[in-house]
């Protein structure tokens, strides 16, 4: 693989990614809707799309087999009706645009690897949710990743391999949802969220990188879940943070109906339960490097 083409590369998981073709002498070209991010270095190239005017530099793939989409508007705002909107066709419309213009053009593309969300198995503390399952949840999360993933698989109409990537709660040190819960703890105001017990599905942002390209490399179909092999209760993952940032746990519960005044709908990505399993990806060969919650958190923080 020489030049692999990356949607959504100036974000949290993009310049992860990035940082880790680069280490494998793997060039980069990318897509942003804004000007004033695009780089022309031989191995970071930039080049505009606007998937909302259908405007998308056809440049973009020159040299490129496959593609690596991570593009979306972010789900951490609040959810009105007009941004609920924003959320799902941010995703639509740039697999779409991609789509009619590589038919169009009858670019020889081999490999779509796509980005869905964990969010799409519904709410549930005791179900063990592997990749066959296929009864998804009914909240907008569920919606969002259904139709994400189904424009992603109109690929497959143009012989491209096509691997959706179910992402859990994505750990980094520099933005997601960590530096979030990591804030109110250091203040000695921490709390778990809800009841406590939902199940809390993350992946450390390296390995969920690593897994990209893992599949890339490997020509791996299908859906995979990205998360890491452990799923932590939402007590144990603040419990965790406390201990790693040295800072007692002391307040009691953030009630879910405080979540649900302060976050409105946007409240079900912390009150939702989902334990996933990561056995697929690893029967193929994958090896984690943070198996377990502890050592990822001592790791970013």
């Amino acid at each position: 693989m020489k030049r692999i083409l990356i949607t959504g590369a100036t974000g949290l998981v993009g310049q992860e990614i990035v940082k880790q073709c680069h280490a494998k002498n793997i060039a980069v070209s990318y897509l942003s809707t804004s000007k004033d991010k695009l780089k022309n270095e031989s191995n970071y190239k930039g080049f505009y799309w606007n998937p909302e005017t259908k405007e998308i530099d056809g440049a973009c793939f020159d040299d490129v087999e496959a593609i690596i989409n991570l593009a979306g508007a972010s789900i951490a705002k609040r959810w009105t009706a007009a941004y609920k909107k924003e959320i799902l066709d941010s995703r639509i419309q740039s697999l779409n645009l991609m789509y009619n213009t590589i038919q169009e053009h009858n670019i020889p593309i081999k490999q779509l690897a796509s980005t869905s969300a964990i969010g799409i198995y519904p709410d549930s503390d005791t179900n063990y949710y592997e990749e066959t399952f296929n009864e998804f949840g009914t909240g907008f999360l569920a919606e969002v990743s259904t139709k994400w993933e189904t424009a992603a698989l109109q690929f497959k109409q143009l012989n491209i391999n096509v691997s959706l990537i179910r992402i859990g709660i994505v750990l980094s040190n520099n933005g997601g949802a960590l530096p979030k819960l990591v804030a109110p703890i250091k203040n000695f105001v921490g709390a778990a969220l809800g009841k406590g017990s939902q199940w809390q599905s993350w992946i450390h942002i390296e390995d969920l990188s690593k897994l990209f390209l893992y599949i890339i490399d490997n020509k791996l179909e299908g859906v995979f879940n990205g998360v890491a092999p452990n799923p932590v209760k939402q007590r144990e993952l603040v419990k965790a943070i406390g201990k790693t940032v040295n800072r007692p746990i002391v307040l009691p519960k953030v009630p879910s109906v405080v979540l649900k005044l302060i976050l409105g709908e946007m409240s079900a990505v912390v009150l939702e339960s989902q334990r996933v399993s990561s056995q697929k990806v690893e029967n193929l060969g994958f090896q984690f490097t943070y198996h377990h919650l502890q050592p990822a958190l001592e790791d970013l923080l």
